[in-house]
């Protein structure tokens, strides 16, 4: 029977999607260092205004934190940023001894894998025996005059008395990314979400800067709030250059397909 090209390249296709079907995907895992217990998690992932992330940025400086260990999963796109010599993976984690804290730092992430990105703190919180997991991330303000912070716990305890009346618990909202993923789990490791208000999608310095003071109250990190502002700046202007720098990669990479396409 004579099967007409369309028919055929149907075929080839149907095939192929079997195929691809079938390849494996690379599974999530750690690569740890160290396996310190009873730890404090700490976690900020690029969202609004990039709070997270400038935020853990902070910590990292301030607390004298070293990397322990690396997450590595499929959805994480195959790029790593250069600074001073450096190599800054997507996602990292760093330990700091004196508060017995997890930082967990990211700066490119997939937007499809917020849940396995829970999953893989969830894991770590069970591997560490942690106490508590802390989420860092940013919302749109409604006033731009302002950045407050609010926050959520899925377990009261003493959060409100440690936050007092500048820090309001989060009446009504939206939470997406892996803060979001992590609140929908139920996990059995209690998990605190501190919101703090940005101006915009760009990087928020100032918004990240109070978020620090919140969680600083919080935890009792005895965090000098003076250079705080400044630092954080410089932290904007980091991980703007790192954000510029991926976005001429992607691209360079996409023109690269373009050409070999055409």
């Amino acid at each position: 029977m004579y099967n007409p090209p369309i028919l055929e390249n149907l075929k080839y296709l149907n095939t192929f999607q079997t195929n691809h079907k079938k390849k494996q995907v690379m599974p999530m895992q750690f690569t740890l260092t160290k396996k310190p217990k009873n730890v404090t998690i700490i976690e900020g992932f690029p969202g609004f205004g990039l709070i997270g992330t400038i935020a853990i940025e902070f910590l990292m400086d301030h607390l004298k934190t070293e990397k322990i260990g690396i997450i590595e999963m499929e959805e994480i796109p195959a790029m790593i940023a250069i600074h001073q010599n450096k190599v800054i993976e997507p996602i990292s984690i760093h330990y700091n001894k004196d508060y017995n804290m997890v930082l967990i730092h990211a700066i490119n992430v997939s937007k499809d894998a917020s849940w396995k990105l829970a999953t893989a703190i969830s894991e770590l919180a069970e591997m560490l025996q942690a106490r508590e997991i802390i989420s860092l991330e940013g919302v749109g303000s409604p006033n731009p005059s302002e950045s407050r912070v609010f926050y959520y716990a899925t377990q009261d305890g003493s959060i409100k008395k440690k936050l007092g009346k500048s820090v309001q618990p989060l009446m009504e909202g939206i939470v997406v990314g892996v803060t979001g993923a992590l609140l929908a789990k139920h996990l059995k490791t209690p998990v605190v979400a501190l919101f703090a208000e940005a101006k915009s999608n760009l990087p928020d310095s100032k918004a990240a800067a109070e978020i620090i003071k919140a969680l600083d109250l919080y935890a009792g990190l005895e965090i000098d709030p003076k250079p705080l502002l400044k630092q954080a700046v410089l932290f904007e202007e980091k991980l703007k250059g790192i954000l510029g720098k991926k976005a001429d990669a992607e691209e360079i990479q996409e023109q690269k397909k373009l050409n070999y396409l055409g």
